[in-house]
Parts: structure tokens; C-alpha cells; sequence
């Protein structure tokens, strides 16, 4: 995976679930806070705290260049947890939904999770884009079923996983601003019917954790970051709602950008040390290893049975060897100082 896949996944997934990674934990009580497009309706009826838009803005220079737009979120799913009832006098089976089925060893209780999605906009040569272009975003509800099986294999529950429909748009524009120079600007909207629910219900309808990549090809762009100086009015003028663009990849490439609802600088990097996601990007790799390995059986046995991703946290750490933990102790590094 290339550094700028690496960032953009990390940002998709940073705050997804927080240590101790348990469902009962209380940081974990609510959830999704990064990077929300809510249903406009919500949105408008709850104030500028949860918005309804995002809105990217940044320079591209170059003679003729064409740029390529993808979004991606995360949508939430609920996760059901039903075990199977036999009905008397009848060959059927129903489902009963329950607060938590033990299954051999293994303990499964009802939560949220959340799937990828994404929107590959399209590429536009930028001088045309003087007419927005729009792509929609048209997400149908659906539900899958996985079967619990006992160590018999005999099926004796199952995992239900339903999502809710999402509606929305992406809007792509650009602005010649002076010769070579165009202001691009990508709009998120999320046009979902809202039913008057809560927060907790309306996330269900959110595009969470929502992130803009973009490509260009036959020019660059501008950092917004540290532009240069003749272009630093123009930066400055740019107006980014709810997220930041910042370029990705590697040192000095100027081709691709991210723009993340977390404020990051030019050229982010994880950390080689880095054993794999924990979904708490601000915090310290090791700090986080050992505090998961000082969790007691039965916390741990909660963390296995709260969220898929959190039991793949816990499972690496319980396999990191003495050498892997020493690697996370700290790194000295050398970096080039720009400046005159």
C-alpha cells in the first residue's frame, strides 16, 4: 500500500472505535466523530454542529491539467445478534434476537460496525469545469445474514448486518483564477430523508468519517500549508468547510492531495514502527499495545465480542514479540531543514 493509501486509510478509520475498544467503555458511547455529513434536515434543524456539507477547496496549476475525484465515508451498519428458535410442531426455524449468544467459546453481542463506501466521480480536464459537474451518491438499504454455527457445526444463531439508504451528491467546479492557476472545489452533500431521529439513530443515515482523494495529471497542486509566496493571497482565499487539503505521497510530489476533516500538514507519514491500525492516530503506539495486553480475560473477551476490527486489535497485540514491543519504544530520526 503507498503512503497516500496508508494516510487515507488511517483517516477513515481514526476514531472508529477508541482503547480499551470494549462496547461498554464510555468514550466509546458515542461514536463517529469524525469527518460526519449528516441529512440536511437534521442538519438544519440541530444548528451548525453536525453539517450537512463539505466542502473542499484548492490550487492547480498547470497549462492544461485534468484532475481525478474520489470520496469515500463510512457507512454505519447495526449488527443484530439472533439465535435460532425452533417452532413447535413445524420443520421452520425463526430467528430470536437476543442481547448477547455464546457460541463454543466465543461471545457475540450487538453493535454498530460500519462498511467502506466510495465514489469514483470521475476525471475532468479542468478548463471545462467551468459548469459544475455532479455525480449522485445513491446508496440502497439492504441486510446480510451470517450463520453462527456451534463446534458441531450445526447453526444455532446468526450475526443480521442491515444498512439504511444514503442520498447525496458530489459537486465538482473550477475557477480560473490567473493564467495556469485554478481554484477546484469539490462539494459533499448528504440529501437523505431524516424521520426526526436522534443522533445515534441519524449516523445510520451519516456519511461518517468522509474524505475527499484527489489526482491530477499534466499539472500540480499548491500546498495550502506553506504556499508560495505569490500565491499565498490565493491559498488563503480558498474556503474549506468541515475538512482540509493537505498533499500526500511521497516527499516533493505534488500530484496528489487529501483533504481530511483531521488537520494534518503536507506529507504525512506512519509510523514504519507502527504494528497496524488502533484507530487512536494521536496516540502512542506503545502506550496502546501495553495498556490492550493489560486488560483482564473477561475485558478481552468483551473486546473479541464488541466489533470484528477491535478483535484483530487485540489479537496482534497478544502476538507481538519482545523485539516488535522494543520497536515501539522510539525512533530517532533525520530530517532535511528547508529554509534560506
Amino acid at each position: 500500500m503507498d503512503a497516500a493509501k496508508k494516510i487515507a486509510e488511517a483517516v477513515l478509520y481514526e476514531g472508529y472505535v477508541l482503547w480499551p475498544y470494549r462496547r461498554s467503555a464510555r468514550k466509546n458511547q458515542q461514536r463517529w466523530t469524525f469527518g460526519g455529513v449528516y441529512p440536511r434536515a437534521y442538519s438544519e434543524a440541530r444548528g451548525e454542529d453536525d453539517p450537512w456539507l463539505m466542502q473542499t477547496q484548492c490550487l492547480v496549476s498547470g497549462a492544461a491539467p485534468a484532475v481525478e475525484v474520489k470520496v469515500r465515508f463510512l457507512h454505519v451498519v447495526e449488527r443484530e445478534v439472533a439465535r435460532k428458535r425452533d417452532v413447535a410442531r413445524s420443520a421452520s426455524t425463526t430467528l430470536e434476537f437476543v442481547e448477547e449468544l455464546r457460541v463454543g467459546q466465543d461471545l457475540y453481542l450487538p453493535w454498530d460496525e460500519a462498511t467502506e463506501r466510495e465514489v469514483a466521480v470521475g476525471r475532468f480536464e479542468i478548463s471545462g469545469l467551468g459548469s459544475p459537474r455532479r455525480a449522485g451518491i445513491d446508496i440502497p438499504a439492504g441486510s446480510t445474514e451470517e450463520a453462527l454455527r456451534d463446534p458441531t457445526g450445526e447453526v444455532v444463531g446468526a450475526l443480521v448486518r442491515g444498512w439504511r439508504a444514503l442520498r447525496g451528491t458530489v459537486e465538482v467546479e473550477a475557477d480560473l483564477l490567473w493564467e495556469g492557476i485554478y481554484r477546484l472545489t469539490v462539494r459533499i452533500t448528504n440529501t437523505t430523508p431524516w424521520k426526526g431521529e436522534d443522533r445515534e439513530s441519524t449516523l445510520r443515515e451519516t456519511f461518517v468519517s468522509t474524505h475527499t482523494a484527489l489526482t491530477v495529471e499534466g499539472g500540480e497542486f499548491v500546498s495550502l500549508t506553506d504556499p508560495p509566496e505569490e500565491l499565498r493571497e490565493l491559498a488563503e482565499g480558498c474556503e474549506n468547510i468541515k475538512t482540509w487539503p493537505v498533499l500526500v505521497g511521497e516527499e516533493g510530489e505534488r500530484s496528489k492531495m487529501l483533504s481530511s476533516p483531521i488537520i494534518l500538514y503536507d506529507y504525512p507519514q506512519i509510523a514504519p514502527e507502527s504494528p497496524g491500525d488502533l484507530f487512536d492516530g494521536t496516540e502512542i503506539d506503545q502506550l496502546l499495545v501495553l495498556n490492550v495486553l493489560s486488560l483482564t480475560d473477561q475485558e478481552k473477551e468483551e473486546v473479541r465480542a464488541s466489533d470484528p476490527r477491535a478483535r484483530e486489535i487485540l489479537e496482534r497485540c497478544e502476538s507481538l514479540s519482545p523485539e516488535e514491543l522494543m520497536n515501539l519504544h522510539g525512533a530517532i530520526r533525520e530530517f532535511r531543514m528547508l529554509g534560506g
